[in-house]
Parts: structure tokens; sequence; C-alpha cells
């Protein structure tokens, strides 16, 4: 999916930019936004009936920015925007997908991050424009390595927030590919379903990486037609 070109624009500057995030991230993005350009209109959206809500009009003139959202962007979105979409993904190239620090843990990996990158049709796929990593210390939980890809997308967020908020022409890309196995919500549940007769070190590995669940999945164990589910103290 392309990002429309001079010459099928409606003839507006670019004027604005359409941030999807939490309601927190709105207040203070926009601030940092507003920073770089005080005349930039910053429009908060943060459900997919509220993206699926603006008008081909205002996207035409428009930048959309994602901040570690749930919400897929439409094509139908995507293609009206006259300058682009970018997407801050809580996680390395290696970790495209749904809830990558969970992954991650579960893998122990080593090094982590977050990502910025053009947004297309298909999830975590477009071009990489820059990415923030760093070490995975010994004995991270979940909660920790979510706060720490949580400061690593901010980082890169105040590291493009410049360009994104005055150049109206595309940020450069790097030559670096997403890699990894894309995970969903039906992989997360998937791993949350615990057998009888796991091992002891498997549970305890399921249960780190995927115990504070996902929203919507936890780890469960289904014994004699009931579902035990996890609860944290």
């Amino acid at each position: 999916m392309g990002r429309p070109s001079s010459m099928d624009r409606t003839g507006d500057s670019f004027t604005t930019i359409v941030l999807l995030s939490g309601d927190i991230e709105q207040h203070n993005l926009a601030l940092i936004l507003k920073h770089f350009n005080e005349r930039l209109t910053v429009v908060p959206v943060g459900t997919a009936e509220q993206v699926a809500a603006l008008s081909p009009t205002l996207l035409a003139r428009s930048r959309l920015l994602a901040f570690s959202t749930p919400v897929v962007v439409p094509a139908s979105v995507l293609e009206h925007l006259g300058y682009g979409a970018y997407n801050f993904h809580p996680g390395p190239p290696d970790y495209p997908g749904w809830h990558p620090v969970s992954f991650a843990l579960y893998d122990r990996a080593k090094v982590f991050g977050a990502t910025t990158h053009v947004m297309v049709e298909k999830v975590d796929a477009g071009p990489i424009v820059d990415i923030e990593l760093f070490e995975v210390e010994p004995n991270t939980t979940a909660e920790d390595l979510s706060v720490a890809a949580y400061a690593a997308a901010v980082r890169l967020f105040w590291r493009l927030a410049e360009p994104l908020a005055t150049r109206p022409e595309p940020l450069p890309t790097l030559p670096i590919r997403w890699s990894g196995k894309k995970t969903s919500r039906r992989t997360f549940a998937q791993r949350c379903e615990i057998p009888l007769d796991i091992p002891a070190e498997e549970l305890a590995r399921r249960v780190s990486a995927f115990g504070p669940g996902d929203g919507t999945s936890a780890p469960t164990v289904t014994l004699h037609g009931f579902r035990f589910r996890l609860i944290r103290d």
C-alpha cells in the first residue's frame, strides 16, 4: 500500500497529525509535536471507530502517527493520507505482531527494543525508519520489559518528532527487514492454554511471560470441564 503522490493530493498542504494512541500519550506526545511546530493541528483518536470516522478531506492534509496501540488502521484510511503513516511498535524488528514483550520474554531474548516503521495494509510489515535497542537484564519480568520497551518507543518519538511535525516529505528508511514469526491474539491465547502434564520448568516459563495477560487471555488450565485461570497476587 503506497502513500498518495503529490499528484493525487487535493492540494491541501501538510497541516495536521492524526495521533492514534492512549489518552495519556495523546496529551504528552501532542506537546512534543507542537514544541517543534506550534502551527500544527493534532487530532487525537483512540479507537477503530474514531479512525474510521476521519474524513478523506482531513486525511488528505494529514500524517498519521500510531503509538503503542492495538488499533489496526484499515487500508481505506491509509490510502487517503496525504503524508503517510508511521507506527511506534513496542518491540524490535524480530518481534512483529501482538504483545511482543511476552514472546520475547518466553524466548529469553537478550536484546529487545522498539521500532518505528511506515504503516502499510499488513500489520508490522512496512519499511523500517528507526530502531532503539537495549540489553535485557537477567530476571527481567514482563512488567519490567514492558516499561523498558515503552521508554524505548518514547525515545524514538523524541528523535523523530521534529521531522514528523515539520517536513511533508516521507522519512528515510533503513535497510533493515522485519524478521521472526508475526504473533497474534490467537498465538497469545494458545500459549496460555496450559496442558495438565506440563513440566514444572515450562509452566514457570509460561507464567513468567504470559502471566500478566493481554487483556483477553491469561494462563488457563482445563480440568474435568472446568477452566481455572491464573490470578496474580
